[in-house]
């Protein structure tokens, strides 16, 4: 592998998300289809993606708080499955995320002929999220470390660095791609960009990141 053009260690951050009331609700369809119209993009992306970073002592039936919330609040398990299988990761923004959800909601709302209404307790409340990025010091200065650094990272840092750094960079791209990107090898970097980062857990998400990078480096001391 080529030498790294920036000369720039890669630089581990951790992160954490701090919830934010909007002050919105909803209580049944059609509420939640008014709310997503206006509703701050960072609503979006926190119930998409902001339930990695919770705590969660079961494994969730749906990948995002839209479709659980139609599941359990109005027991309607046909637009539950079409929100579930959603992946933001294929969208190019946010707002084009937001359409699309508008679009399945509208789609369902023009089958159903009652609009059913959750109970009080449990109203969609759409949230926020900040987040709070910390150095842990780390770094790493040849890819082939990626190989021990990896396994060793919280999730936290999975998150930020293959998740959040993908609304962060106009090309739409993870941490380790861009820094690897400099080293010269394409083919690592398609790997990488293989990984769909939505259906599964952070935990599962590092797992497949070490074991690709080991198997990847590996490949020269076999023979």
């Amino acid at each position: 592998m080529t030498a790294n053009a920036n000369d720039e260690p890669f630089s581990v951050k951790d992160c954490a998300l701090v919830t934010i009331a909007t002050g919105k609700k909803a209580q049944n369809l059609k509420e939640m289809r008014d709310h997503l119209l206006t509703i701050h993009l960072g609503s979006v992306y926190h119930h998409f993606w902001g339930g990695l970073l919770r705590p969660r002592f079961d494994e969730p039936e749906y990948n995002n708080d839209f479709a659980e919330w139609v599941h359990y609040a109005l027991q309607d398990n046909i637009l539950a499955e079409r929100l579930s299988v959603i992946d933001p990761d294929r969208f190019v923004s946010l707002d084009s995320l937001r359409q699309k959800l508008l679009e399945v909601i509208e789609q369902r709302l023009d089958e159903i002929e009652t609009v059913v209404w959750a109970k009080p307790e449990m109203q969609f409340h759409f949230l926020r999220s900040q987040m709070v990025v910390f150095d842990t010091h780390g770094k790493i200065e040849e890819p082939e470390e990626l190989v021990e650094a990896v396994p060793k990272m919280s999730v936290g840092s999975i998150f930020y660095h293959f998740i959040d750094a993908r609304r962060r960079s106009p090309q739409m791209m993870d941490d380790f791609r861009t820094w690897l990107r400099s080293f010269g090898d394409d083919e690592l970097c398609s790997q990488v960009a293989a990984i769909d980062p939505y259906f599964g857990s952070l935990v599962e998400l590092r797992k497949q990141l070490a074991d690709l990078f080991a198997k990847y480096f590996s490949r020269g001391e076999t023979g």
